[in-house]
């Protein structure tokens, strides 16, 4: 099971990383806290020192068009804010 799915690169989260030392990840849903906190220090070498998780719902909406009725949907996903001890950053772009 691969915990960490990818990088939320967001402004928001790019605003985070940068003044708060926090970062955002999409994880998998069977994923807790202890795990994703795992996954980050084995992924990226730092120490983490808090995890914050969040559960998105299913989105559906429907679209009145020239072609009939449009239905569509975005998936449920777990969002992850992993707080990072200070002095220390991952970076996301190093292997492009």
């Amino acid at each position: 099971m691969s915990i960490l799915v990818k990088p939320i690169i967001t402004e928001k989260a790019t605003k985070d990383s940068e003044l708060l030392n926090r970062y955002t990840f999409v994880v998998d849903k069977r994923a807790n806290k202890i795990e994703i906190k795992e996954a980050v220090e084995a992924a990226y070498g730092v120490s983490v020192e808090k995890v914050r998780t969040m559960i998105y719902p299913v989105k559906r909406s429907t679209k009145y068009t020239k072609k009939g009725v449009v239905e569509s949907k975005i998936s449920a996903y777990k969002k992850a804010i992993v707080e990072v001890a200070e002095g220390e950053n991952i970076d996301f772009y190093s292997n492009i």
